[in-house]
C-alpha cells in the first residue's frame, strides 16, 4: 500500500479485529486478519497490542494450546468505547476522501 498508516488507524484496525472474537483472539490470527487490509509485521503488532493494553483498551489472558500458552486479547469495554469512535471518526474521513476523489464539494 502507498498510503501511510498511523498509530491511530492501526489501534483502530486491531481493535476491530479483536473485536470480532468474543472471547478473544491470540497474535498470529490478528496479524493474518489485519493482513487482509493492510501490510503488517508481527514486530509492529506486538508493540501496538501492549499500547492498547496499557491504555486498557485490552486485556490479555493466557490458554494451553498443544501443550504450549498463547496468549490471548480481548476488547474491554473502554476498548469498545475507543473503537465506536475510531469507526465514527473514520466514516466521517473516508467520506471527505471519498467525495474529493470523485470531485464533489469543491470550494473556492
Amino acid at each position: 500500500m502507498v498510503f501511510n498508516t498511523g498509530a491511530a488507524l492501526l489501534d483502530a484496525i486491531v481493535l476491530a479485529v479483536v473485536s470480532r472474537d468474543v472471547e478473544g483472539t491470540y497474535g498470529y490470527k490478528i496479524t493474518q486478519e489485519v493482513r487482509t487490509a493492510i501490510e503488517l509485521s508481527e514486530s509492529t503488532l506486538y508493540p501496538v497490542l501492549r499500547r492498547l493494553q496499557k491504555d486498557e483498551c485490552l486485556e490479555v489472558y493466557d490458554m494451553e494450546c498443544a501443550g504450549r500458552n498463547r496468549r490471548y486479547y480481548q476488547v474491554t469495554e473502554k476498548g469498545r468505547r475507543q473503537l465506536n469512535l475510531y469507526a465514527g471518526e473514520w466514516q466521517d474521513y473516508s467520506s471527505k476522501i471519498t467525495k474529493i476523489f470523485e470531485g464533489g464539494e469543491q470550494h473556492d
